[in-house]
C-alpha cells in the first residue's frame, strides 16, 4: 500500500523543462515497513524553472502523506515569482498542519529538502537548503558540493521566516552536470557497514547526460548495496538543453537568448 501511494505521487519527471534537460529515479527500500517520504517536483514560472527534493521523517503511509502534503503545497505556490526563501517560508508552515484538525498532533514532523530556482538566462542557479543534503555539481571532471552557507532546519520545525533563509547563487553552464539526491543514497551501506560514497564515484565517472548518470548511479547503488536498500533513494539529475536540442513546448513562455553568454543580473 504505502510503495504504491508513494509510486502514485513521485511520477517521473518530464525529460524537458524549460530550458532544462532532467531525469529522475526513486528506489523502493527492500521492506514496505522501511519506505519512506521521499519526494520531488518540478514547476515553471515566467522566466526560471524550480525544483524540490526532499525527504520526510518517519516511514510507511504517515511518511507518503506529509509528502503528498508538501508537493500539493509546492505546486500551489511554486509557479509565482516570489524569491525562494519566501517559498521555503510557506512550505515549512504547511509541514505538520493536520488538513482535518488544522494543527500537528503533538507528533515532532519535518521534512529536509532543497529548493532551486534556474533562470532561463544568465547561466546560473539559485538553491536554498532546509536541513538536506548538498547537491553536487560536475563541473570540468570535479565534483562540487553546492554548500556555500550553512543550512536552514529542515522544514516543519517553525524556526525560520522567510526573511531568515539564506539565497545561495551558484554558476551553472551547459558544461555543467547537477545532482540531487536523498539521504538514503549516501546513507546506504555495503555488506562490511561502509557508507556509500557518492562525490567520490562521481567524479570517477564519465556520463555526461542526465539519463546516463542516473541509469550509472542506479546499476552501481544497488550493486554496492548487494540489491537490497534498506532505505527509500531517490535522485533527480539535470543539465541546461543547449538551445539548438530544445525550443519552447506549447505554453512555455521562456525566450531564447540572443547572446548565450548572456549573465542573470541576480548573479553579476
Amino acid at each position: 500500500m504505502s510503495e504504491t501511494a508513494q509510486k502514485v505521487l513521485l511520477r517521473p519527471l518530464p525529460d524537458h523543462i524549460g530550458p532544462l534537460t532532467v531525469a529522475s529515479v526513486y528506489l523502493a527500500a527492500e521492506a514496505e515497513a522501511q519506505i519512506g517520504g521521499d519526494l520531488y517536483a518540478a514547476a515553471r514560472t515566467r522566466t526560471s524553472t524550480r525544483l524540490l527534493i526532499g525527504d520526510v521523517r518517519g516511514k510507511g503511509l504517515a511518511a507518503v502523506g506529509d509528502a503528498a502534503m508538501l508537493l500539493g503545497s509546492f505546486y500551489g505556490f511554486a509557479y509565482r515569482q516570489a524569491p525562494l526563501p519566501a517559498l521555503a517560508a510557506h512550505l515549512d508552515g504547511s509541514v505538520g498542519w493536520d488538513p482535518h484538525g488544522g494543527a500537528d498532533n503533538g507528533e515532532e514532523r519535518f521534512i529536509t529538502a532543497v529548493l532551486l530556482d534556474f533562470p532561463d538566462h544568465g547561466g546560473c542557479v539559485h538553491v536554498v537548503n532546509c536541513g538536506h543534503p548538498p547537491p553536487l555539481m560536475l563541473h570540468r571532471g570535479t565534483v562540487v558540493p553546492l554548500d556555500r552557507s550553512p543550512s536552514a532546519p529542515p522544514l516543519g520545525l517553525g524556526e525560520f521566516n522567510g526573511g531568515d533563509y539564506v539565497l545561495d547563487k551558484f554558476p551553472f553552464g551547459e558544461d555543467d552536470l547537477l545532482l540531487l539526491y536523498t539521504d538514503g543514497v549516501v546513507e546506504a551501506r555495503d555488506e562490511s557497514g561502509t557508507f556509500y560514497r557518492l562525490a567520490e564515484r562521481l567524479a570517477q565517472w564519465g556520463e555526461r547526460t542526465p539519463d546516463d548518470l542516473l541509469r550509472r548511479l542506479r546499476r552501481d547503488l544497488l550493486a554496492y548495496v548487494g540489491g537490497r536498500l534498506t532505505d527509500d533513494a531517490a535522485a533527480i539529475a539535470v543539465m541546461r538543453t543547449p538551445q539548438h536540442l530544445h525550443r519552447p513546448a506549447s505554453g512555455e513562455t521562456w525566450e531564447e537568448p540572443g547572446d548565450r553568454g548572456r549573465k542573470c543580473p541576480e548573479c553579476l
